[in-house]
């Protein structure tokens, strides 16, 4: 018996990287949605549909039409100085489109994994465990920590993912994260400024694509914290991805978050602890040096 899949935000960083993972397990008959058009280089092994999480009619005709056991729903606004500005449209992409896909899953009896994120929490205690109590600082953080209500008081079966800080590299290079922005910075003999007083466990979007796996394989109920091991000041994250490059240190300068103007305010101190993903799930990420190597090998 196949398992069918969907996933909503199939263009983006960690739907291509779950297109990637799940054509290559045996048994999943896998449906990519995104915005538009497929945008990834090959479409072997799935099948795509066109599929706009705002509108609510297209999500229960997409969803009702291929009755997927389940959703892993990847899609959001993710710009956190955007969410601070667009309010609007954060609420109906990050708030909005989980209740139409939190419906379309009631009506199909999916079961809906949700991506939520650490900016739920205001940062003054991590890393935190999936029970700590959530306190957003931004509307971004308000924004998923409102969709995660959704789901959780759904009745529907459901899990949330949280994850931090995720890096990658997509199939168009369309995103940088710190690593590429720092490798570059250095090559080019670039003085950067990078911050000591903020602290995450950044995550491979590899190890994220895994963890939602294990978690749909699995129909794994509850709040699972999938990121990254290694609880890092972004400057030390910097400091190692010039070391792993052979790259000039001493062109990075430390600095605090109160150097750079932000619209939206961002949690000092988050980072996750992964006890209850390592043992329910059987997750295990990378180090943060492994990942800068597999991030490498994909350049």
């Amino acid at each position: 018996m196949k398992k069918r899949i969907l996933i909503t935000g199939s263009n983006g960083l960690l739907g291509q990287k779950l297109v990637d993972l799940l054509t290559q397990k045996p048994g999943i008959d896998l449906v990519a949605t995104a915005r538009g058009a497929n945008r990834l280089p090959n479409s072997d092994g799935y099948r795509y549909e066109s599929m706009d999480i705002t509108n609510r009619q297209q999500v229960l005709d997409v969803v009702g039409e291929t009755k997927p056991d389940v959703i892993i729903h990847t899609a959001a606004m993710t710009n956190v100085d955007q969410c601070e500005s667009e309010k609007d449209a954060c609420w109906a992409q990050n708030v909005r489109a989980v209740e139409y896909l939190v419906e379309a899953s009631r009506i199909n009896s999916t079961f809906l994994v949700h991506v939520s994120t650490d900016f739920i929490f205001d940062g003054a205690s991590g890393p935190y465990t999936e029970e700590a109590d959530a306190n957003p600082i931004s509307f971004y953080g308000w924004s998923k920590y409102a969709a995660e209500k959704a789901v959780i008081h759904s009745g529907i079966k459901w899990a949330i993912a949280r994850t931090v800080l995720v890096y990658g590299i997509a199939h168009d290079m369309s995103r940088t994260n710190i690593i590429l922005w720092v490798k570059k910075s250095l090559e080019d003999g670039k003085t950067i400024k990078v911050v000591t007083d903020q602290w995450r466990t950044p995550t491979l979007a590899e190890d994220l694509a895994l963890g939602c796996w294990l978690i749909a394989d699995q129909e794994a109920e509850g709040i699972f914290n999938i990121s990254g091991k290694d609880f890092l000041t972004p400057y030390e994250m910097a400091m190692q991805t010039a070391d792993f490059f052979q790259l000039d240190k001493s062109l990075i300068t430390q600095a605090d978050s109160s150097t750079f103007s932000q619209p939206a305010r961002r949690p000092p101190r988050t980072g996750f602890v992964l006890d209850k993903p390592r043992r329910v799930l059987g997750y295990e990420p990378k180090s943060f040096e492994e990942g800068i190597a597999v991030l490498a090998a994909q350049l």
